[in-house]
Protein backbone atom coordinates (compact mmCIF):
# COMPACT_ATOMS: atom_id res chain seq x y z
CA UNK A 1 0.00 0.00 0.00
CA UNK A 2 1.22 3.66 -0.64
CA UNK A 3 2.16 5.99 1.89
CA UNK A 4 0.28 8.98 2.58
CA UNK A 5 2.11 12.20 2.44
CA UNK A 6 3.03 13.00 5.74
CA UNK A 7 0.67 13.57 8.35
CA UNK A 8 0.77 17.33 9.82
CA UNK A 9 -1.57 19.90 10.98
CA UNK A 10 -0.49 22.82 9.87
CA UNK A 11 -3.08 24.09 8.09
CA UNK A 12 -5.70 26.11 9.77
CA UNK A 13 -8.91 28.84 8.55
CA UNK A 14 -7.66 31.17 11.18
CA UNK A 15 -4.35 32.02 10.86
CA UNK A 16 -2.40 33.78 13.43
CA UNK A 17 -0.85 37.08 11.73
CA UNK A 18 0.96 40.31 13.20
CA UNK A 19 -1.13 43.30 11.97
CA UNK A 20 0.23 46.59 12.92
CA UNK A 21 -2.65 48.56 15.14
CA UNK A 22 -2.72 51.80 13.53
CA UNK A 23 -5.87 52.25 10.70
CA UNK A 24 -5.84 54.76 7.71
CA UNK A 25 -8.65 55.16 5.31
CA UNK A 26 -7.78 55.09 1.61
CA UNK A 27 -10.63 58.14 1.08
CA UNK A 28 -8.30 59.85 3.59
CA UNK A 29 -5.38 59.74 1.54
CA UNK A 30 -7.16 60.78 -2.09
CA UNK A 31 -8.60 57.75 -2.85
CA UNK A 32 -11.78 58.57 -4.74
CA UNK A 33 -13.97 55.57 -5.60
CA UNK A 34 -15.90 56.95 -7.97
CA UNK A 35 -15.12 54.62 -10.58
CA UNK A 36 -13.43 57.32 -12.86
CA UNK A 37 -10.30 58.49 -11.03
CA UNK A 38 -7.29 56.35 -11.01
CA UNK A 39 -6.52 55.77 -7.06
CA UNK A 40 -3.45 53.84 -7.40
CA UNK A 41 -1.35 55.91 -6.18
CA UNK A 42 -3.34 57.02 -2.65
CA UNK A 43 -3.63 53.05 -2.32
CA UNK A 44 0.40 52.99 -1.77
CA UNK A 45 0.22 56.40 -0.51
CA UNK A 46 -1.79 54.91 2.64
CA UNK A 47 -0.05 52.16 2.49
CA UNK A 48 3.62 53.83 2.58
CA UNK A 49 2.01 56.08 5.65
CA UNK A 50 1.62 53.00 7.89
CA UNK A 51 4.70 52.84 10.56
CA UNK A 52 7.30 50.23 10.29
CA UNK A 53 4.49 48.00 12.57
CA UNK A 54 2.28 48.41 9.95
CA UNK A 55 -1.59 48.32 10.46
CA UNK A 56 -4.95 48.31 8.19
CA UNK A 57 -6.23 50.26 5.23
CA UNK A 58 -9.61 49.86 4.67
CA UNK A 59 -11.31 50.62 1.63
CA UNK A 60 -15.13 51.86 1.81
CA UNK A 61 -17.57 50.89 -0.79
CA UNK A 62 -16.96 51.82 -4.20
CA UNK A 63 -15.54 52.00 -7.71
CA UNK A 64 -11.29 52.31 -7.33
CA UNK A 65 -9.73 52.28 -11.13
CA UNK A 66 -5.93 50.98 -10.18
CA UNK A 67 -2.99 50.70 -12.51
CA UNK A 68 -2.08 47.28 -12.61
CA UNK A 69 1.50 48.60 -14.16
CA UNK A 70 2.40 49.68 -10.45
CA UNK A 71 0.16 47.88 -8.79
CA UNK A 72 -1.09 48.20 -4.82
CA UNK A 73 2.06 46.61 -3.12
CA UNK A 74 1.55 45.12 0.01
CA UNK A 75 4.24 45.83 3.00
CA UNK A 76 4.77 43.60 5.80
CA UNK A 77 2.52 43.50 8.81
CA UNK A 78 -0.41 44.93 7.09
CA UNK A 79 -4.08 44.23 6.28
CA UNK A 80 -6.29 45.42 2.94
CA UNK A 81 -9.71 45.34 4.41
CA UNK A 82 -12.38 45.89 1.61
CA UNK A 83 -15.75 46.58 2.22
CA UNK A 84 -18.13 43.93 0.46
CA UNK A 85 -18.72 46.87 -1.98
CA UNK A 86 -15.60 47.75 -3.03
CA UNK A 87 -13.95 46.61 -6.16
CA UNK A 88 -10.86 47.06 -7.54
CA UNK A 89 -10.82 47.43 -11.36
CA UNK A 90 -7.92 47.11 -13.47
CA UNK A 91 -7.07 49.83 -15.96
CA UNK A 92 -6.68 48.21 -19.10
CA UNK A 93 -3.15 48.23 -20.50
CA UNK A 94 -1.41 46.48 -23.24
CA UNK A 95 1.15 44.96 -21.10
CA UNK A 96 1.70 41.13 -21.27
CA UNK A 97 2.37 41.45 -17.29
CA UNK A 98 0.55 43.29 -14.90
CA UNK A 99 -0.94 42.87 -11.09
CA UNK A 100 -4.00 44.58 -9.50
CA UNK A 101 -2.09 43.61 -5.96
CA UNK A 102 1.03 42.27 -5.56
CA UNK A 103 2.36 40.60 -2.31
CA UNK A 104 5.94 39.95 -3.15
CA UNK A 105 8.85 39.37 -0.78
CA UNK A 106 5.97 39.97 2.80
CA UNK A 107 5.01 38.84 5.67
CA UNK A 108 2.32 38.66 7.80
CA UNK A 109 -0.17 40.78 5.13
CA UNK A 110 -3.99 40.35 4.93
CA UNK A 111 -6.13 40.83 2.25
CA UNK A 112 -10.13 40.51 3.36
CA UNK A 113 -13.33 41.63 1.46
CA UNK A 114 -14.40 43.29 -1.79
CA UNK A 115 -14.04 42.36 -5.29
CA UNK A 116 -11.09 42.43 -7.91
CA UNK A 117 -11.87 43.28 -11.31
CA UNK A 118 -9.58 42.36 -14.48
CA UNK A 119 -9.63 44.09 -17.67
CA UNK A 120 -9.46 41.28 -20.08
CA UNK A 121 -12.39 42.18 -21.76
CA UNK A 122 -11.14 45.55 -22.21
CA UNK A 123 -7.26 44.34 -22.89
CA UNK A 124 -5.27 46.89 -25.37
CA UNK A 125 -2.87 43.93 -26.74
CA UNK A 126 -2.73 40.84 -27.83
CA UNK A 127 -0.28 38.81 -26.07
CA UNK A 128 0.85 37.46 -23.09
CA UNK A 129 -1.52 35.72 -20.43
CA UNK A 130 0.17 37.29 -17.20
CA UNK A 131 -2.45 39.44 -16.19
CA UNK A 132 -2.67 38.47 -12.57
CA UNK A 133 -5.24 39.88 -10.24
CA UNK A 134 -3.78 38.84 -7.06
CA UNK A 135 0.44 38.14 -7.02
CA UNK A 136 1.99 36.26 -4.06
CA UNK A 137 5.22 35.29 -4.43
CA UNK A 138 8.61 34.45 -1.73
CA UNK A 139 5.56 35.96 0.54
CA UNK A 140 5.24 34.10 4.53
CA UNK A 141 1.92 33.97 6.34
CA UNK A 142 -0.20 35.81 3.54
CA UNK A 143 -4.25 35.47 4.62
CA UNK A 144 -6.45 36.15 1.41
CA UNK A 145 -10.21 35.45 2.05
CA UNK A 146 -14.14 36.37 1.49
CA UNK A 147 -12.93 37.97 -1.80
CA UNK A 148 -13.77 37.86 -5.34
CA UNK A 149 -11.64 38.03 -8.58
CA UNK A 150 -12.69 38.29 -11.96
CA UNK A 151 -11.79 38.23 -15.68
CA UNK A 152 -8.09 38.88 -15.34
CA UNK A 153 -6.07 38.69 -18.73
CA UNK A 154 -4.16 35.93 -17.12
CA UNK A 155 -4.77 33.96 -13.66
CA UNK A 156 -7.25 35.12 -10.45
CA UNK A 157 -4.42 34.33 -8.13
CA UNK A 158 -0.64 33.06 -8.65
CA UNK A 159 1.23 31.79 -5.78
CA UNK A 160 4.92 31.06 -6.29
CA UNK A 161 8.33 32.24 -5.84
CA UNK A 162 11.38 34.66 -6.58
CA UNK A 163 14.66 33.65 -8.16
CA UNK A 164 16.28 31.50 -10.34
CA UNK A 165 15.97 27.93 -10.59
CA UNK A 166 17.80 26.07 -7.51
CA UNK A 167 17.74 28.64 -5.56
CA UNK A 168 14.50 30.73 -5.75
CA UNK A 169 12.44 32.10 -2.09
CA UNK A 170 9.37 30.07 -2.54
CA UNK A 171 6.40 31.63 -0.65
CA UNK A 172 5.49 29.86 2.77
CA UNK A 173 2.06 29.30 5.09
CA UNK A 174 -0.58 31.32 2.92
CA UNK A 175 -4.47 30.26 3.36
CA UNK A 176 -6.65 31.41 0.84
CA UNK A 177 -9.99 30.85 2.29
CA UNK A 178 -14.24 31.30 0.83
CA UNK A 179 -12.56 33.12 -2.19
CA UNK A 180 -14.15 32.91 -5.81
CA UNK A 181 -12.17 33.01 -9.06
CA UNK A 182 -14.10 33.33 -12.27
CA UNK A 183 -13.90 34.18 -15.75
CA UNK A 184 -10.21 34.86 -15.43
CA UNK A 185 -8.03 33.97 -18.85
CA UNK A 186 -6.05 31.93 -18.02
CA UNK A 187 -6.19 30.03 -14.70
CA UNK A 188 -8.15 30.21 -11.48
CA UNK A 189 -4.95 30.22 -9.32
CA UNK A 190 -1.57 28.96 -10.44
CA UNK A 191 1.39 27.60 -8.12
CA UNK A 192 4.67 27.93 -8.77
CA UNK A 193 7.51 26.70 -5.93
CA UNK A 194 5.39 27.02 -2.49
CA UNK A 195 5.51 25.11 0.95
CA UNK A 196 2.31 24.81 2.81
CA UNK A 197 -0.68 26.57 1.45
CA UNK A 198 -4.44 25.51 2.24
CA UNK A 199 -7.21 26.44 0.07
CA UNK A 200 -10.30 26.34 1.58
CA UNK A 201 -13.80 26.68 0.66
CA UNK A 202 -13.14 28.32 -2.57
CA UNK A 203 -14.09 28.67 -5.68
CA UNK A 204 -12.49 28.44 -9.42
CA UNK A 205 -14.64 28.53 -11.82
CA UNK A 206 -14.97 29.30 -15.55
CA UNK A 207 -11.46 29.91 -16.82
CA UNK A 208 -11.48 30.15 -20.53
CA UNK A 209 -9.51 32.24 -23.19
CA UNK A 210 -5.64 30.57 -23.23
CA UNK A 211 -4.15 27.57 -22.33
CA UNK A 212 -4.06 25.90 -19.78
CA UNK A 213 -7.61 27.60 -18.75
CA UNK A 214 -7.51 25.05 -15.45
CA UNK A 215 -9.29 26.01 -12.35
CA UNK A 216 -6.12 25.15 -10.60
CA UNK A 217 -2.73 24.76 -12.38
CA UNK A 218 -0.06 23.32 -9.75
CA UNK A 219 3.17 23.67 -12.25
CA UNK A 220 6.72 24.97 -10.56
CA UNK A 221 8.39 23.66 -13.55
CA UNK A 222 11.90 23.41 -12.82
CA UNK A 223 12.16 26.85 -10.63
CA UNK A 224 11.99 24.83 -7.58
CA UNK A 225 9.37 22.26 -5.78
CA UNK A 226 5.36 23.01 -4.26
CA UNK A 227 5.35 20.61 -1.43
CA UNK A 228 2.56 20.73 1.08
CA UNK A 229 -0.21 22.17 -0.72
CA UNK A 230 -4.27 21.13 0.78
CA UNK A 231 -6.98 21.62 -1.17
CA UNK A 232 -10.42 21.29 0.97
CA UNK A 233 -13.89 21.62 0.66
CA UNK A 234 -13.35 23.86 -2.65
CA UNK A 235 -15.12 23.74 -6.26
CA UNK A 236 -13.65 23.40 -9.43
CA UNK A 237 -16.10 23.68 -12.32
CA UNK A 238 -16.77 24.68 -15.57
CA UNK A 239 -13.04 25.55 -16.52
CA UNK A 240 -12.25 24.98 -20.19
CA UNK A 241 -8.84 22.87 -19.13
CA UNK A 242 -8.90 20.82 -16.37
CA UNK A 243 -10.49 20.54 -13.14
CA UNK A 244 -6.83 20.61 -11.31
CA UNK A 245 -3.61 19.37 -13.02
CA UNK A 246 -0.82 18.81 -11.23
CA UNK A 247 2.85 18.60 -12.59
CA UNK A 248 6.39 17.98 -11.83
CA UNK A 249 8.22 18.80 -8.58
CA UNK A 250 5.07 18.41 -6.99
CA UNK A 251 4.37 16.07 -3.60
CA UNK A 252 2.37 16.27 -0.85
CA UNK A 253 -0.38 17.81 -2.35
CA UNK A 254 -4.12 16.33 -0.68
CA UNK A 255 -7.15 17.20 -2.16
CA UNK A 256 -9.93 16.52 0.30
CA UNK A 257 -13.75 17.11 0.24
CA UNK A 258 -13.99 19.18 -2.87
CA UNK A 259 -16.04 18.94 -6.15
CA UNK A 260 -15.04 19.02 -9.83
CA UNK A 261 -17.47 19.22 -12.46
CA UNK A 262 -18.15 20.03 -15.66
CA UNK A 263 -14.33 20.82 -16.66
CA UNK A 264 -14.07 20.35 -20.42
CA UNK A 265 -10.79 17.94 -19.95
CA UNK A 266 -10.08 15.83 -16.90
CA UNK A 267 -11.29 16.98 -13.43
CA UNK A 268 -7.54 15.75 -11.97
CA UNK A 269 -4.67 15.41 -14.53
CA UNK A 270 -1.03 14.32 -13.10
CA UNK A 271 1.70 15.18 -14.98
CA UNK A 272 4.62 14.09 -13.06
CA UNK A 273 2.99 14.69 -9.72
CA UNK A 274 4.27 12.86 -6.64
CA UNK A 275 3.19 11.33 -3.57
CA UNK A 276 0.04 13.19 -2.88
CA UNK A 277 -4.19 12.39 -2.35
CA UNK A 278 -7.49 12.21 -3.29
CA UNK A 279 -10.19 11.50 -1.10
CA UNK A 280 -13.83 12.48 -0.29
CA UNK A 281 -14.38 14.28 -3.58
CA UNK A 282 -16.89 14.20 -6.21
CA UNK A 283 -15.80 14.53 -9.78
CA UNK A 284 -18.20 13.93 -12.20
CA UNK A 285 -19.76 15.20 -15.63
CA UNK A 286 -15.77 16.23 -16.65
CA UNK A 287 -15.02 16.15 -20.85
CA UNK A 288 -12.35 13.81 -20.30
CA UNK A 289 -11.42 11.05 -17.80
CA UNK A 290 -12.48 12.18 -14.26
CA UNK A 291 -9.06 11.49 -13.23
CA UNK A 292 -5.62 10.49 -15.38
CA UNK A 293 -2.65 9.56 -13.74
CA UNK A 294 -0.18 9.78 -16.73
CA UNK A 295 3.69 10.43 -17.41
CA UNK A 296 5.90 9.30 -14.31
CA UNK A 297 2.80 10.35 -11.57
CA UNK A 298 3.71 7.62 -8.88
CA UNK A 299 2.42 7.37 -5.38
CA UNK A 300 -1.20 8.81 -5.38
CA UNK A 301 -3.23 7.44 -3.29
CA UNK A 302 -6.93 7.77 -4.50
CA UNK A 303 -9.56 6.68 -1.45
CA UNK A 304 -13.53 7.21 -0.89
CA UNK A 305 -14.12 9.49 -4.24
CA UNK A 306 -17.02 9.50 -6.28
CA UNK A 307 -15.86 9.43 -9.61
CA UNK A 308 -19.25 9.52 -11.86
CA UNK A 309 -20.21 9.98 -15.35
CA UNK A 310 -17.30 11.79 -16.99
CA UNK A 311 -15.63 11.11 -20.90
CA UNK A 312 -18.89 13.50 -21.67
CA UNK A 313 -17.47 14.89 -24.81
CA UNK A 314 -17.28 11.23 -26.44
CA UNK A 315 -21.37 11.26 -25.39
CA UNK A 316 -21.91 14.55 -26.37
CA UNK A 317 -20.16 14.43 -29.91
CA UNK A 318 -22.48 11.06 -30.33
CA UNK A 319 -25.47 12.49 -29.51
CA UNK A 320 -25.79 10.77 -26.02
CA UNK A 321 -26.87 11.75 -22.68
CA UNK A 322 -23.62 11.73 -20.70
CA UNK A 323 -25.57 9.42 -17.91
CA UNK A 324 -25.88 6.79 -20.68
CA UNK A 325 -24.40 3.55 -19.35
CA UNK A 326 -21.18 1.95 -20.86
CA UNK A 327 -18.90 -0.98 -20.12
CA UNK A 328 -16.46 1.21 -21.22
CA UNK A 329 -13.90 3.08 -18.24
CA UNK A 330 -14.73 6.85 -18.27
CA UNK A 331 -13.47 7.25 -15.06
CA UNK A 332 -10.14 6.78 -14.16
CA UNK A 333 -7.07 6.80 -16.80
CA UNK A 334 -3.32 5.14 -15.11
CA UNK A 335 -1.05 5.28 -18.08
CA UNK A 336 1.44 2.55 -17.79
CA UNK A 337 4.39 4.34 -17.20
CA UNK A 338 3.18 5.34 -13.99
CA UNK A 339 4.24 3.55 -10.58
CA UNK A 340 2.23 3.15 -7.79
CA UNK A 341 -1.42 4.68 -7.78
CA UNK A 342 -3.23 3.25 -5.10
CA UNK A 343 -7.25 2.84 -5.61
CA UNK A 344 -9.61 1.85 -3.04
CA UNK A 345 -13.46 2.47 -1.97
CA UNK A 346 -14.37 5.10 -4.62
CA UNK A 347 -17.79 4.40 -6.35
CA UNK A 348 -17.32 4.75 -10.62
CA UNK A 349 -20.45 5.36 -13.14
CA UNK A 350 -22.48 2.03 -12.77
CA UNK A 351 -22.31 -0.65 -15.85
CA UNK A 352 -25.32 -1.73 -17.83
Amino acid sequence: MVALPASASWWTSSPTLTIGATSINVRNAGALGNGVHDDTAAFQAAINSLPSSGGTITVPAGTYRINALKSINMRSHTRLKLDPLAQLVAIPNNQTRSYVIKAWRVNNVEIVGGSIVGERARHIGTTGEWGMGVDIRASSKVFVHNTKVTNCWGDGFYIGAIGPSGSATPSTDVTISHVISSNNRRQGLSFGPVQRVYILASTFANTNGTAPQAGIDVEPSTQGKSTDIRIEGSSLTGNQGNGLEVHAHVAGLAVVSSTLKGNRGFGVLSVDGASSSLSKNVITQNGLDGVGMTATSNNWQIIGNTITYNSTRWFLAHNKSIFTLTSSNRDVQISSTTRNIYLASNTLSPKP
